[in-house]
């Protein structure tokens, strides 16, 4: 089959075939390998045919990139992106937005109009702890006649996930997996002294090494994909420590895996787990490097580019440190950085004009910014509450970025590591080479706003029927029916031996009837445990008052029914009636303390006094009230309040630039990006308490105004 003058792989093939018969399909195959095309395809078909069809993806960035991406392919009057308040073109045949925004138009009952189709990229969240009840509930409200196209390249247990998805949607859901990468990938070992290695051969290359005195080096042919031991010597100083113990062995640093790679295997991406340490290394390599990496055509066009970037941007964001950084193809990426700076970054390296890119793991997810190498600073990661090894998934997610299709033969993976690391890392590092990533699991857990609107559109034997057709509900009851089939054969085996059910259990069987019975227990429960829990939510929405005993809808459900961030904290300042006291300034500077936190390591040089200090410690009081702590322990989640960051929400609402706010805090890092972000968030959680007033048109006007205020270049770029 041929598509956009060039032939499909035979998996693309398959899925456009069974998407142009009407059917849904899931998609599963490594990143890079092409899966974009199809989804491509089905929004051109949708357009042609006169439908619309809507794409959604887990992350802003990635929903931005297909925005911009579909706007090239099919001319900005078809494309339309909703994010929160940001609308382009609602009335456009494919609309791009955040699945929490089709979840709400679902839930809510909204028009589809003539929907054909709906995309969700990176499926797989389905089991994020977070945020994967959305990707569940969207599943579940779609009419049954809208396509749906799901992409992924991690999600192992694919045909379990299709027979589910069958159920719910009451037909069959096709599958097309493909597992060979276009760009084959190479495992390696990056150690100062044993060069790069094949798993299998790095203790051997280790020793080989230490035999010749730390003179022996291992590392690929240039740009080829053999692995043999090459002969640059390593000439160190200082042979021995004092008493006579061994050459001290050092650790291999970022700027020594640079050394490994600079030959062949540039562009590469360096993926670090803090911001901090993304920004260090990139101007340590800034120092390290004498010369810029790019050639001339690509200095001449970096040069251009940077000089239009300072009149846009500004010297204080593009200063002269990072215009020198940049200058020789060096950069840094995270979440906290600059927005500005962040989508100029970006369009760097889209442009191939930067070699070394170091970044977190935001980078990993979805955007299509392939390298030729990846590199890994480590195999462990802080995940808010400790710090374990990476799963499977989110090696394979890195990973997937090296090995650009079209450009390169193979792409390189490499691994930092010292020998002293090695024992343990080599189980994971095994594990990763299989490239068998965790089986989807749900995460299937309602919100208060999704309860109230439930309770609020049907009778509770419908909202039954539709918690009980989630992900979990289906495990659950497939698992209780296990159950239940072995209680079945243990009851039989027992009855054969002599056991009567109503009859005295002879005492040689207690043991076996006891486990026989608490087989019997966990299969009820787990066919009972989704619309259990549901009840459970139910009945304190109704013991606060939210809810009457009959259903029916008391103010805080009213209230509730438009919130979705820190949903009973804010209901009860918005019950409480401080909403409606404080001013504007005041009322953005609590929906920042509401959405955010400030990063590790940051100090404040200044502190909250006058108004803001009263409001925050009347905050404070609704914060660890009886009821937002019973919230807590029902959802097993902590309300965010971050009193401090009430400064910074206050000054931007009057008109502070994000430059100026530097001087409000000292941070090792640049943390404006987290701080847009957090504006970004405040901005839809005014937009939630301003759904609350559409019948006080004072109080709508003047939060739509509040609104109109915040959106400033920052906040509102595409990036």
């Amino acid at each position: 089959m041929q598509y956009r003058g060039f032939t499909l792989d035979p998996f693309q093939a398959d899925a456009i075939t069974h998407l142009e018969a009407g059917k849904s399909v899931l998609v599963t195959a490594p990143t890079g390998t092409g899966k974009t095309i199809i989804a491509d395809r089905l929004v051109e078909m949708a357009i042609e045919s006169g439908h619309s069809v809507i794409y959604t993806a887990p992350v802003k960035a990635l929903s931005n990139q297909k925005f911009r991406d579909y706007c090239r392919l099919y001319g900005e009057d078809k494309v339309g992106l909703l994010t929160g308040d940001l609308v382009i073109r609602r009335e456009a045949p494919c609309l791009v937005m955040t699945t929490e925004i089709l979840r709400n138009i679902l839930l809510t009952g909204d028009s589809l109009g003539d929907l054909r189709a709906v995309i969700l990229d990176e499926i797989h969240f389905l089991d994020d702890p977070e945020r994967g009840t959305v990707w569940e509930e969207v599943l579940i409200y779609l009419p049954k006649e809208i396509q749906i196209l799901g992409l992924s390249a991690t999600l192992s247990n694919v045909k379990e996930f299709s027979r589910w998805l069958g159920a719910v949607r009451k037909q069959e859901v096709e599958v097309v997996s493909e597992e060979t990468r276009s760009v084959p990938l190479h495992l390696l070992v990056g150690d100062r002294n044993g060069g790069l290695s094949e798993i299998k051969n790095y203790e051997e290359n280790w020793k080989n090494w230490k035999k010749n005195g730390g003179g022996q080096r291992t590392r690929p042919a240039r740009g080829g994909g053999r692995f043999d031991r090459g002969s640059r010597q390593n000439h160190r100083r200082g042979g021995r420590h004092r008493g006579g113990s061994e050459e001290r062995v050092r650790p291999t640093r970022h700027g020594d895996i640079f050394n490994l790679l600079r030959d062949g295997y540039m562009p590469y991406i360096y993926f670090v787990f803090s911001r901090r340490k993304a920004e260090e290394l990139a101007r340590g390599l800034g120092r390290q490097v004498t010369k810029s990496l790019l050639n001339d055509e690509q200095r001449l066009k970096m040069q251009d580019r940077l000089r239009i970037a300072i009149d846009e941007i500004g010297l204080e964001v593009l200063d002269e440190d990072l215009y020198a950084l940049y200058s020789k193809g060096i950069a840094f990426h995270h979440a906290g950085l600059h927005v500005q700076l962040k989508a100029l970054v970006e369009e760097l390296y889209e442009n191939k004009l930067l070699c070394v890119l170091y970044t977190t793991s935001t980078f990993a997810l979805g955007i299509n910014m392939p390298a030729r190498s990846v590199v890994l600073d480590g195999l462990h990661k802080y995940d808010g509450r400790s710090t374990r090894p990476l799963r499977v998934r989110e090696f394979l997610q890195k990973a997937g970025r090296a090995g650009r299709r079209g450009m390169d033969r193979e792409g390189f993976v490499v691994v930092r590591m010292d020998k002293d690391s090695w024992s343990e890392a080599r189980h994971y590092m095994t594990q990763y080479s299989k490239a068998e990533p965790e089986r989807v699991r749900s995460s299937f857990n309602l919100s208060f706003n999704s309860i109230v609107n439930l309770v609020g559109r049907f009778e509770d034997d419908q909202v039954r029927q539709i918690v009980e057709r989630s992900f979990l509900a289906w495990h659950l009851n497939r698992k209780g029916d296990d159950l239940r089939r072995r209680a079945e054969v243990m009851g039989q085996k027992l009855e054969n031996e002599g056991w009567e059910p109503d009859a005295p259990i002879p005492s040689h069987l207690k043991k076996r009837v006891k486990e026989m019975r608490r087989l019997q227990r966990r299969a009820d429960t787990g066919h009972t445990r989704v619309w259990s829990d549901f009840l459970h939510r139910k009945q304190f929405l109704t013991n606060i008052g939210y809810l009457s005993e009959d259903g029916s809808f008391n103010a805080g459900a009213k209230v509730l029914q438009h919130i979705q961030i820190e949903e009973i904290f804010t209901t009860e300042l918005i019950l409480s009636g401080l909403i409606e006291e404080m001013n504007d300034e005041l009322l953005y500077g609590l929906c920042c303390a509401m959405t955010n936190r400030l990063p590790k390591g940051v100090r404040l040089r200044d502190r909250l006094h006058g108004p803001a200090r009263a409001l925050g410690k009347q905050v404070n009081r609704i914060r660890y009230s009886d009821i937002v702590q019973q919230a807590e322990k029902v959802t097993n989640t902590e309300a965010t309040w971050t009193p401090d960051l009430m400064l910074f929400g206050a000054a931007w609402a009057r008109g502070v630039s994000l430059v100026d706010l530097s001087e409000l805090y000292h941070s090792d890092t640049d943390m404006s990006g987290q701080l847009v972000g957090g504006f970004r968030r405040a901005k839809d959680l005014v937009g939630q308490i301003r759904g609350v007033y559409q019948d006080d048109p004072a109080t709508y006007e003047r939060l739509t105004a509040l609104i109109q205020r915040v959106k400033r270049d920052e906040v509102e770029v595409v990036d």
